[in-house]
């Protein structure tokens, strides 16, 4: 199993009755450096790996699953991630993925638009618009199941995406 966007490890607790291996990705040092620290607390096997996603740094259909949380909003390349993902990612493999993504409203789009230039520099890259379900499918991958969640007392109210996709 891929977890891309692995960070400080906070899913690796998650993972104990899934998964008998996993490959964590991430660009920053720093978080993988904590995701290390968080690996001692679980008996499954962990590799960490710093790097990006647009060029993941393993073979061709080399694993089952992949997952990532709140990710794919600050990849920089994330239609080149994505195809990266289903490179690595054996035939019939899975991806999981939570994303807060575009708005179904317009006066909420309207707000991500406008502060999604400002945001990404003080969020290390965060799209607040980012279709993600869009790029997903643009990619090649099938989604089986979509789930949207709206928070209304949020003033933002991001949609908030829980997805299921096989390729």
């Amino acid at each position: 199993m891929l977890e891309v966007g692995i960070g400080s490890g906070l899913n690796l607790p998650f993972y104990a009755s899934a998964a008998t291996n996993i490959i964590g990705l991430d660009p920053s040092p720093k978080l993988l450096e904590m995701g290390n620290k968080a690996a001692r607390k679980t008996p499954i096997p962990l590799r960490l790996i710093e790097g990006t996603a647009a060029a993941i740094p393993i073979e061709d259909h080399d694993v089952d699953a992949i997952v990532t949380t709140w990710t794919m909003c600050s990849i920089p390349e994330i239609q080149s991630a994505l195809q990266e993902m289903r490179r690595v990612l054996r035939p019939g493999g899975r991806l999981f993925f939570v994303e807060h993504g575009r708005a179904t409203e317009p006066r909420v789009r309207w707000w991500q638009d406008h502060l999604t230039p400002a945001w990404k520099h003080l969020s290390g890259g965060c799209h607040l618009n980012r279709a993600i379900d869009e790029f997903v499918e643009n990619a090649g991958f099938r989604i089986e199941r979509y789930l949207r969640h709206c928070d209304n007392s949020h003033w933002l109210r991001q949609n908030v995406p829980a997805e299921i996709i096989r390729v």
